[in-house]
């Protein structure tokens, strides 16, 4: 039995951890490279949120330019599991969400909008790699 799940994946930086979101200002995360996986999972954590109205929807974009100047909203029969099921409301305190992509394009990229916040909102999100055409991946992730 293979044990070994670390030289079979890859992390990508979404949205580093930093001073909390305290408007609607959208959060939007850094570009995905899929070149050499066949498969992408989006993790998002959030610490406390502390609006007791706000909420965060999620919208995840794809594209074949490096720069995402082709970006479009990914079609929902693209994704597992839904921006819906991935967004956050001011109940989801230290929550976890998870939004696949099995689309074909190159890049990604994850947004994260607040609606009705007023308070602190802390939030963090990385894209897991996996299936890789070589391995072992790199480590540190590239």
């Amino acid at each position: 039995m293979m044990r070994d799940i670390a030289n079979h994946l890859n992390v990508a930086r979404v949205i580093s951890p930093a001073a909390a979101v305290t408007d609607n200002t959208a959060v939007v995360g850094q570009i995905v490279d899929h070149n050499g996986y066949e498969s992408a999972c989006y993790f998002l954590n959030a610490g406390a949120i502390a609006d007791a109205d706000a909420t965060l929807t999620v919208l995840l974009e794809h594209g074949d330019e490096a720069d995402l100047s082709d970006a479009a909203a990914v079609p929902d029969e693209q994704l597992t599991g839904t921006e819906a099921l991935a967004g956050l409301t001011f109940a989801d305190d230290n929550a976890l969400r998870k939004l696949g992509y099995v689309g074909s394009k190159q890049y990604t990229r994850l947004t994260v909008t607040p609606a009705n916040n007023t308070g602190n909102i802390f939030l963090s999100a990385l894209c897991v790699l996996g299936d890789p055409r070589f391995a072992p991946t790199p480590n540190p992730p590239a």
